[in-house]
Order: structure tokens, then sequence, then C-alpha cells
């Protein structure tokens, strides 16, 4: 299955060790979202419908209302690159 580029982006850095961090309001609606790389630093290419692109694919998960990883199928989604660790 192919992936877009901005996927593609956003899955590498999970694959690194990074993280999605949603803020849901207190109906359980997304409010925010924010991708972290390992390092600490925000990414600004996440938007609802990437994110919403991402988990129908099921390339990413969350456990026990922790942050979104990437799962064993998002990492076989992702192209290898030199960088990835």
């Amino acid at each position: 299955m192919d992936i877009s580029r901005a996927e593609q982006r956003i899955l590498h850095i999970l694959a690194q060790g990074g993280r999605i961090d949603v803020e849901k309001d207190d109906r359980g609606h997304i409010e925010d979202l924010s991708c972290v790389t390992r390092d600490g630093w925000h990414y600004p290419g996440l938007d609802i419908g990437l994110f919403r692109k991402l988990k129908r694919k099921q390339a990413i998960q969350s456990r026990g209302g922790g942050p979104y990883r990437i799962t064993r199928r998002g990492l076989g989604l992702v192209r290898s690159q030199l960088d990835n660790r």
C-alpha cells in the first residue's frame, strides 16, 4: 500500500521514537494534536486529516490512554532511510 509523503514523514518521526500527543475535550473529541520527536521538538506537519488517515491504515495506535505510537503495520509501511534507527 502506498502512503503519501506527509504520512511518510510522520511515520519516520514515530519510527525513530517520536509520539503523537492528543488533547481531547470533555466529550472525547480531539481538540489539539502535536507530533513530538524523540528529542522533544514539535513537528508542525500533522493535522487532523493526516492523523485520521494514519489511524485508518492502522499505522498508529494508543495504548492505555497514552500517546499514539507507530505499530508493526506502520513500520512495514514506512520506507527505510539511512537515518532510521
